[in-house]
């Protein structure tokens, strides 16, 4: 069992992946290649990927690899589509990143990264001078619900996305939309006035919350913590558009 993230114990020139997505159209603007990462240091209740949680599971994956692939994709890239590299938690990873980023700017393909913003350091913030566009997963604006969803506090990922404005990086807002967990009218008001002064915010994701990945908990052989929480009606979908719409310019459901 690897008792360290990937970024310490992997060559340089290798990524700890779980999985690619060649034509994806959901994570970040046109047409995406995704890779999604393998590890995470949060435990989030709804995780739709259960099995990207685990540092140590995973496969090795050449980034000379994914920049070729990448290549290879640039003709489906013409409408503001490029790589997006999700997880798990990428940041994590940010050392073999940034040299990924690195080369893949230079062959002109746009870079995207996303993530839940717990992880900072030196190599994070050089990965983030070779990043177009950041995904920020929020997943609650009030600190302890946020511990009761992810199993850590929401400090970071904030910090995180000060971090962003002040060093003048867009980014994306994601949030998942969980009833009786994240629907709350009065934090949904809250995290928008939180956001609502950031200039590098360009656009929220309202994400419908859904089950698609309780089949992956129970092959794991655990529990889906939340197979009494219904999924959300188009009603409670708009309402919470309608509220952060008082405070962003430009809110979608994903």
């Amino acid at each position: 069992m690897l008792n360290a993230t990937p970024d310490t114990i992997l060559p340089e020139d290798k990524l700890n992946i779980h999985s690619i997505e060649s034509f994806g159209t959901y994570d970040g603007p046109g047409i995406r290649f995704v890779v999604f990462l393998q590890g995470c240091p949060f435990q989030c209740l709804y995780c739709a990927n259960p099995d990207t949680m685990r540092f140590e599971d995973g496969k090795s994956y050449s980034m000379q690899r994914i920049v070729e692939e990448a290549e290879h994709m640039k003709s489906y890239f013409a409408n503001g589509g490029g790589i997006t590299i999700s997880g798990g938690e990428p940041c994590c990873q940010a050392k073999q990143l940034i040299t990924l980023f690195k080369n893949l700017q230079s062959k002109g393909i746009h870079t995207c990264l996303d993530t839940n913003g717990n992880v900072m350091n030196h190599y994070v913030e050089e990965m983030l001078e070779y990043t177009d566009l950041v995904l920020l997963d929020v997943k609650h604006i009030d600190s302890a619900i946020h511990k009761k969803i992810t199993g850590k506090p929401n400090e970071k990922t904030l910090a995180f996305a000060h971090y962003l404005e002040e060093h003048q990086k867009p980014f994306w807002l994601r949030y998942v939309l969980v009833p009786e967990l994240s629907d709350d009218p009065k934090h949904l008001h809250q995290l928008g006035q939180y956001f609502q002064s950031f200039k590098q915010v360009q656009k929220l994701e309202i994400q419908p919350y859904h089950k698609l990945g309780v089949h992956k908990w129970e092959l794991l052989g655990k529990e889906y913590p939340l197979k009494d929480t219904p999924e959300n009606t188009s009603q409670q979908l708009e309402a919470a558009k309608e509220i952060f719409e008082q405070y962003l310019d430009e809110v979608v459901i994903n």
